[in-house]
């Protein structure tokens, strides 16, 4: 044993040198995630999206119609950037990209509400852009449905009826919403939760491919086995621990971010949503290992990894719901670590759910490491005999 504790501290010491001589693996490790992290922490810095561009179409020009834009004005999700009374103006800003949004006031607007003859206003999005385009919609359906119930309760009011009845007649139902976890729908939540960590299993997927590779493509892997005793566990263990030692540090700096600086919301273990962070590590660490092993050669390994870690982004289920996918697809995602801790995540930092619910991911995480076993022998023989394939 203590044999083996020695050569895997001489395999450290020699990845050490590495890391430290190649300016790449610092760079393409913690320069990358630190960037990922201000980046991703000040893209929705405000937490949602405000001041979404929109264009009044005013055909109306009337003292009501001035007081609708105005009051669409005053909501802190869009901002009306072009008041015209041309539509084909307004169209063709949304055309360039300018506008998210059309809001048509049409002409006699005024004097068909004072007469009852329900005149009808349109919209008009754009979901090329679907966050700004959505965003625009809500705020234009919210600020008209608030104008014709307030106009409503003035008609009534000249009626004589007291508030009490009027509001029974504008809202017979009183609907009330209650967003649990993140109340305020801060999307920063909803996204960089999973985005950043991702990330995280991205960088340590493809590092892995690369320091692996590497040494069949410089011819220096024999080297490294002798310095393992000529033991390819050895070989593997002390090779990662230096590079699993950096990614659990810029996890738990990820963490503190998120969850210290930021605030975000963490009702259940801390203690088990980071240990779902370092199997979901060494999940995809692993899998670098499983593609080099099943391609010994270092630019289709990185090709092929690098299509498989950003197909879990998708596959995991924080953007699009994993239930809405394809029976094939749906199954298809559990091959993909991030998905596990993405579930780890929800059950322990929105649900707060019990650690029954996160011990089945957390296995699954840890099944992703018996994986390494199965390319272990093609691996050694590509590591011991150096055919690398040039061409």
């Amino acid at each position: 044993m203590k044999e083996i504790f020695f050569n895997i501290w001489q395999v450290m010491r020699r990845e050490n040198r590495r890391i430290v001589s190649r300016p790449l693996y610092l760079g393409a490790s913690v320069g990358a995630f630190l960037f990922s992290l201000f980046f991703y922490m000040t893209l929705m810095i405000r937490g949602a999206a405000e001041n979404m561009p929109v264009a009044v179409v005013d055909l109306d020009q009337s003292s009501i119609s001035r007081r609708l834009a105005h009051e669409m004005q005053s909501t802190p999700s869009v901002g009306i950037r072009l008041v015209t009374n041309n539509y084909a103006e307004a169209r063709q800003a949304m055309q360039r990209g300018e506008i998210y949004g059309i809001f048509v006031i049409p002409d006699g607007f005024y004097r068909d509400l004072a007469s009852f003859k329900r005149p009808r206003l349109d919209f008009y999005i754009t979901n090329a852009y679907t966050v700004g385009g959505n965003t625009a919609y809500k705020q234009m359906l919210t600020v008209t449905n608030l104008v014709s119930g307030a106009f409503q309760r003035e008609v009534l009011r000249k009626m004589g009826l007291t508030d009490n009845i009027i509001m029974r007649r504008i809202q017979p139902l009183v609907i009330e919403s209650h967003m649990l976890v993140n109340p305020w729908g801060n999307y920063t939540i909803y996204l960089v939760s999973t985005i950043l960590p991702g990330t995280l299993g991205l960088i340590a997927l493809m590092l892995t491919i690369f320091a692996i590779g590497y040494e069949l493509k410089s011819r220096s892997s024999r080297e490294w086995l002798r310095t393992a005793g000529d033991n390819y566990t050895v070989a593997m263990i002390g090779k990662l621990i230096p590079y699993t030692i950096i990614y659990l540090i810029l996890g738990l700096v990820c963490y503190f971010v998120m969850y210290s600086i930021a605030g975000f919301p963490v009702l259940g273990s801390h203690m088990r949503l980071l240990l779902g962070l370092l199997l979901f590590i060494m999940a995809m660490e692993t899998m670098g290992i499983v593609m080099i092993g099943c391609l010994p050669t270092l630019r289709d390994a990185l090709s092929v990894g690098a299509l498989y870690a950003m197909l879990g982004f998708s596959l995991s289920g924080f953007t699009y719901p994993n239930m809405a996918m394809m029976p094939f697809v749906r199954g298809l995602s559990n091959l993909e670590p991030l998905r596990h801790y993405y579930l780890i995540y929800v059950n322990e930092a929105l649900m707060g759910a019990p650690a029954i619910n996160s011990t089945p991911h957390g296995l699954a995480l840890a099944a992703f490491m018996i994986l390494a076993m199965l390319v272990a022998p093609r691996l050694h023989h590509a590591l011991k005999y150096q055919n690398y394939r040039l061409k």
